[in-house]
C-alpha cells in the first residue's frame, strides 16, 4: 500500500526540509535522464549504483516504490497522471528499480500508469504486480470474494502484460489466498507462466503460514508481502522467522503506517468518506493519542540523526533483516526523494538495539484494518484433493 501526505506535515525537521534542496534538477525537471536520452544520443538512462537487496534470487533496490495511490489517493482525490509518471521516472533516476502495483489498484489504472512510466527503462527495472481479487475481466467491477482459479489467473496475466506494456512480469503475487483453490494449483499455473517466460518470480501476500510452506514446496517463492512497520509488527512473531528459514524475501507494505509514522495523522485529522483510515481503530480518538508516542519517538531519533521521521521508520525496517525491502508510496515528488534517501541512514548495532527496545516499549492500541478487510489475511488455502 501507499501513503499520500502533505509536505508541511512531513517537513517536521530542518534536515528533512533541506533534503529538497539536494534534489538534482535532472530528477525534478521534464524527464531528467529520459530527456537527455531522447535528445539525440539514443542512450538508455541508467540508474545510480545500489544499494541493492535480494528477494530470494531476485535483486532489487533496497527501497522500492509503491504506486497504489497514483490512481486515487487515500483522500479520494485523483492525482495528475503526468506528475505520477514523472515521479516514477525520477525515482528510477535516484536508484529505485523496484515498482509495486496490482490489478486491483484502480482497478487496472495503476498498472497502466506504471507501464507507461517505465516503458523506456523496462529492462532495468523490476515490476511487481498482484492477482487474486474477484474482478470482472470485462468491466473491472469488484465481485464478491477472491478468485485464484488457474484459468482466471492465466487470463488476468495476459491483461496485465498489455496494461504494463511488457512481455513479462518480474514478480507476480497472489494478493490474498483464495481458500477455495489449493495453493498447489496456483503454483501449477505460475509454473506454466514461468515456462512461457511471462512470469519470472512469484510471491504471496498476507497468507497463512502453512499455505506459504506448501506454496514454497510446490514452486520456490521469492517474496512475501505483508503490512509491517513500527506501527504494526505482527510479522515478527512467525512470518519473518519462516521467511528466514525458507530463504524468502520480505516486502513490507504500508511501511510508514499509511502516513502515521511520517506525521500525517494525529488526533485532529478528519478523513474523507472512502478513506480506509477512517475505519481503522488504531486511529480512533480512544487510541490515537496513546499511539502518537511512536511518532514522538521517531521525531526524537530524527533530530538525533539529522534526518526526517519517515526516514527513521524506513531505515528501522532495513535494519531488521538484510532481505527486507520496504515499498513506501506517495504522490508527491518531495516525499519520494525523502523516502528513497532513507537507505542512506545507518544505525550502529547499539543504536538498533536501543531503538528496537524503545519501539517494543510502546503498546499500540487498536486494530490495523477494518474487520471486513482483516478477514482476508492469514487465510489458508484448502488442501489438494479436498
Amino acid at each position: 500500500m501507499a501513503q499520500d501526505i502533505t509536505i508541511g506535515r512531513r517537513a517536521v525537521l530542518a534536515g528533512g526540509a533541506a533534503l529538497a534542496s539536494l534534489v538534482p534538477a535532472s530528477s525534478l525537471g521534464a524527464g531528467g535522464a529520459f530527456a537527455r536520452a531522447a535528445g539525440g544520443t539514443g542512450a538508455t538512462p541508467m540508474p545510480p549504483a545500489g544499494p541493492y537487496r535480494r528477494l530470494g534470487t531476485l535483486e532489487v533496490s533496497a527501497i522500492g516504490l509503491g504506486v497504489q495511490n497514483m490512481s486515487r489517493t487515500y483522500q479520494t482525490t485523483i492525482p495528475s497522471r503526468p506528475e505520477m509518471i514523472r515521479i516514477i521516472r525520477s525515482a528510477f533516476e535516484r536508484g529505485v528499480t523496484f515498482f509495486d502495483a496490482a490489478e486491483a489498484y484502480g482497478p487496472w489504472e495503476v498498472e497502466r500508469i506504471l507501464g507507461e512510466a517505465v516503458q523506456p527503462i523496462r529492462d532495468q527495472v523490476v515490476i511487481a504486480t498482484k492477482f487474486g481479487w474477484n474482478i470482472d475481466r470485462e468491466t473491472g467491477r469488484r465481485l464478491p470474494g477472491l478468485n485464484s482459479r488457474p484459468d482466471h489467473i492465466r487470463a488476468v496475466v495476459e491483461a496485465m502484460l498489455r496494461r504494463l506494456r511488457t512481455d513479462r512480469i518480474d514478480l507476480l503475487y497472489q494478493h490474498r489466498v483464495d481458500p477455495q483453490v489449493p495453493i498447489e494449483d496456483v503454483a501449477g499455473i505460475i509454473s506454466e507462466l514461468k515456462a512461457q517466460g511471462k512470469v519470472l518470480h512469484w510471491g504471496l501476500c498476507e497468507m497463512g503460514l502453512n499455505t506459504l510452506r506448501r506454496a514454497h514446496a510446490a514452486l520456490p517463492v521469492s517474496a512475501v508481502q505483508s503490512e509491517y512497520s513500527m506501527l504494526w509488527r505482527g510479522p515478527e512473531a512467525e512470518v519473518l522467522p519462516l521467511c528466514a528459514e525458507l530463504g524468502i524475501g520480505f516486502v513490507p507494505w504500508s511501511p510508514l503506517g499509511v502516513g502515521f509514522l511520517a506525521g500525517a495523522i494525529d488526533e485532529r485529522t478528519a478523513y474523507a468518506d472512502g478513506d480506509i483510515r477512517k475505519n481503522e481503530t488504531r486511529f480512533a480518538p480512544d487510541n490515537i493519542e496513546a499511539n502518537l508516542a511512536l511518532v514522538a519517538l521517531l521525531r526524537d531519533w530524527a533530530v538525533r540523526k539529522q534526518v526526517a521521521p519517515a526516514q527513521i521508520a524506513l531505515a528501522w525496517l532495513l535494519a531488521q533483516r538484510p532481505w527486507i525491502v520496504p515499498i513506501p508510496g506517495t504522490t508527491q515528488m518531495a516525499h519520494m526523494v525523502e523516502n528513497t534517501a532513507a537507505s542512506d541512514v545507518q544505525f550502529t548495532a547499539a543504536e538498533t538495539a536501543e531503538l528496537n527496545a524503545a519501539v517494543a516499549a510502546i503498546a499500540i492500541r487498536g486494530e490495523r484494518l477494518p474487520p471486513a478487510v482483516q478477514v482476508f489475511s492469514g487465510v489458508e488455502a484448502r488442501q489438494k484433493g479436498q
